[in-house]
């Protein structure tokens, strides 16, 4: 039924608002700047819960065999940098700007659709939604009144990574994986990686000199991020059983825009005209595209 839907999309989008909120709290406010930590400890809550609810028999899931878990392997590396890189770009950008630049993923997928699986059919309307997301995504750092280098280039590999992860699932044909079936597989091999990077990068004995560490603010915000992530996760899918892809796109472009919306008023940001013009035309592109998937 069309109200049952709806429901869907409004808490689909309550989740996305909320765990982005959660994430940029610890991450900037806090200052939990110690990826491999946060990241690891988000993913294996996540498997956990993932597990556990299969066990219960709250959600489905067959058996995952070697040699599917194996052939998504591309898959769970760019996972790791999706999550890794965008905990670093987030904790040093306003999540508006976070947003405008993630849109360039799109762009990524598209080249990746042309130049490498030879994708013949050429729209207008998305090349035009491409170039708008690209040109923006060019003209912020010129313009954000808060630029910061390290975060852009985190954020740089961040839509990198999202873009060829985007290509990898709709290009991964080997087996029939499940969208749960992959998440677990992501976050099985994010624990290990993440776990082994902790001490090489320094994480493991910076965190001991976080001023935080003992604090109950930091504790329940860590806890609530890494139940929010999971929630997102079942939200997420259940949206797209539910709905076609472009009416998954429409509800998780209005999810962005009410983040946006509503950052301003929860965490300082300065913004100028040139910038918030970046921010109308990116989105105005993520729009376009919206529109194409449904015209397509």
């Amino acid at each position: 039924m069309q109200w049952k839907r709806h429901i869907t999309g409004l808490a689909f989008s309550f989740v996305f608002v909320v765990s982005y909120f959660t994430n940029k709290f610890v991450l900037s406010v806090l200052k939990f700047t110690y990826p491999t930590l946060f990241q690891g400890w988000q993913t294996s809550i996540g498997a956990l819960l993932l597990l556990l609810s299969v066990k219960l028999g709250w959600v489905e899931m067959s058996r995952i065999t070697r040699s599917a878990a194996l052939s998504w392997l591309p898959g769970s590396i760019l996972f790791v940098g999706n999550i890794y890189a965008g905990s670093r770009a987030l904790s040093r950008m306003e999540i508006p700007f976070f947003f405008t630049l993630q849109n360039s993923s799109h762009v990524v997928s598209y080249i990746i659709l042309k130049l490498v699986y030879r994708e013949q059919k050429t729209q207008w309307l998305k090349a035009t939604s491409v170039s708008l997301m690209l040109l923006s995504a060019v003209y912020l750092p010129f313009y954000d009144p808060q630029f910061d280098l390290n975060g852009y280039l985190w954020a740089v590999g961040h839509l990198f990574c999202v873009g060829a992860y985007r290509v990898f699932q709709i290009q991964y044909k080997s087996s029939h994986l499940s969208d749960l079936e992959q998440q677990c597989i992501n976050y099985l091999f994010s624990v290990l990686l993440l776990a082994a990077a902790a001490h090489p990068t320094g994480d493991l004995m910076g965190v001991l000199e976080f001023p935080s560490l003992h604090s109950y603010t930091f504790h329940c915000g860590c806890c609530v991020s890494a139940l929010l992530g999971f929630l997102l996760l079942l939200a997420t899918v259940r949206l797209k059983s539910g709905l076609t892809v472009e009416h998954c796109g429409v509800w998780i472009f209005l999810s962005k825009m009410i983040a946006m919306s509503l950052s301003p008023f929860i965490f300082h940001m300065d913004i100028n005209v040139p910038s918030l013009v970046s921010m109308i035309v990116s989105h105005t592109g993520e729009a376009l595209l919206v529109y194409s998937d449904r015209e397509s």
